[in-house]
């Protein structure tokens, strides 16, 4: 058995790690986005910004450079940053796209993930239903992705991954918005349920397609607010 002590000391000399402040201005304009607070198509006000979040204009500008690479702002000539709408189009190929990576990538790491990685998940499953039972939307919503990126990276493939990523942050707020009505977001936390049963059977197969359905369920979920 471990000595308490020495793990007391071990714990409290880990170093704790800080993000530079663009990371935190960026994570503060991405929940925005995804609350619908800066509203798709509208300017990115620097000055209302800089001093709602207390921030110069060095690391607001990083956060929107950040964003910009993740699909979430155009920076167009003449008019500065402009929070990127989607189209119905747009929605639709990356939803496409989304059943080409995702399923095949779950599949194949539910065959190869220790038993580990799929407990980490299964944790943050159950921490998904606790916010879902207390209607905490973007909390859900945060630990919703988080297990569709990690469903993702059992696969250990990482171009999977970042084409993964790139995907789920331009998706951000639409499919945020697709769970407002309750039984949507239902329907959503079933389709949740039916992955997992299928992840923890280790079904590849069975896993592949409740991630499919979900995807496509998606966009029964959102077509109507796009």
């Amino acid at each position: 058995m471990p000595d308490e002590g020495a793990l007391a000391v071990e714990v409290s000399e880990a170093p704790i790690a800080r993000r530079p402040l663009h990371e935190e201005v960026a994570a503060r304009l991405r929940d925005m986005i995804i609350e619908g607070v800066l509203d798709a198509g509208s300017k990115v006000n620097e000055l209302v910004l800089c001093e709602r979040l207390g921030v110069s204009r060095t690391p607001l500008r990083e956060a929107i450079r950040t964003l910009a690479s993740e699909g979430l702002i155009d920076l167009v000539p003449g008019r500065g940053a402009v929070v990127r709408r989607l189209t119905a189009a747009d929605v639709v190929d990356m939803l496409e796209a989304l059943k080409v990576i995702e399923p095949q990538a779950a599949a194949r790491g539910c065959r190869v993930a220790d038993d580990a990685a799929i407990a980490r998940i299964e944790a943050m499953h159950r921490e998904m239903l606790e916010r879902y039972a207390t209607r905490e939307r973007l909390a859900y919503y945060k630990l919703n992705q988080a297990i569709h990126a990690a469903l993702v990276a059992l696969s250990g493939n990482a171009t999977l991954m970042e084409m993964h990523a790139l995907l789920q942050a331009r998706l951000k707020r639409v499919r945020f918005i697709g769970n407002r009505e309750p039984d949507k977001w239902a329907g959503a936390v079933a389709d949740h349920e039916a992955i997992m049963a299928a992840l923890r059977a280790r079904d590849a197969a069975a896993l592949a397609a409740a991630i499919e359905a979900h995807l496509d369920h998606t966009w029964t979920r959102v077509r109507d607010v796009v």
